[in-house]
């Protein structure tokens, strides 16, 4: 298996391409090694895309197509990745925040940061702050990442991290919010611990956090 090859494959949102390497690669009967290599090297793709996001080369569709060649590429992959998952890198709660009903950012980190190797539990949209406090009580997530579009949206976030607190789980929580309004003072006003308007830059700050 040539992974660089597939990698480019990836990064080039050649989807033909990188599936046949995959299926080809999956008739040979590899190794968990040799099928965690393969993973790895589908996920340098995907950082190859948000690169080329970020540079202006790629646009949003680029990203969400890149996603979904990612999950169908790990899909041909689970027969030969021994428990059926690549290793976990952490995990984390995503949602959009209460009164907002925007998602398209959120999906698409969503599939970034599943691509990077973490486990993500999404909320969805409208999620009122309780909802964040119990799934980090049940799924022991390291991370909670909070979405908005609207301005209103700033305030919900405000008040979700405020909750949080309340519960007792900020100490354990790292929160990064995401979307058009958040600024580095909107970051401060909140209490998160980064910002982003960016999913691929937001997934190489949660990347740090795991570290």
């Amino acid at each position: 298996m040539n992974f660089e090859m597939l990698t480019q494959a990836v990064g080039e949102l050649e989807d033909e391409k990188a599936l046949e390497l995959l299926k080809e690669f999956v008739a040979t009967n590899p190794s968990e090694e040799e099928a965690n290599k393969a993973v790895a090297a589908c996920q340098k793709g995907m950082a190859l895309v948000g690169d080329l996001f970020e540079s202006g080369e790629y646009f949003v569709g680029d990203l969400i197509f890149a996603g979904e060649l990612l999950t169908e590429a790990i899909d041909i992959l689970k027969p030969v990745l021994g428990s059926g998952e690549a290793k976990k890198v952490g995990s984390m709660v995503i949602a959009t925040v209460h009164g907002d009903l925007h998602d398209i950012g959120k999906n698409i980190f969503k599939s970034m940061a599943e691509a990077a190797g973490f486990e993500v539990y999404d909320l969805g949209i409208d999620t009122p702050a309780q909802a964040f406090i119990d799934k980090v009580k049940e799924t022991n997530a390291q991370i909670v990442g909070m979405s908005g579009v609207l301005t209103l949206a700033l305030e919900s976030m405000k008040d979700t991290v405020e909750e949080i607190k309340e519960a007792g789980l900020r100490d354990d929580v790292k929160i990064i919010i995401g979307g058009n309004p958040v600024t580095k003072e909107a970051c401060d006003h909140i209490g998160a611990d980064a910002f982003t308007t960016n999913a691929a830059e937001g997934v190489k700050i949660i990347q740090g956090w795991s570290a």
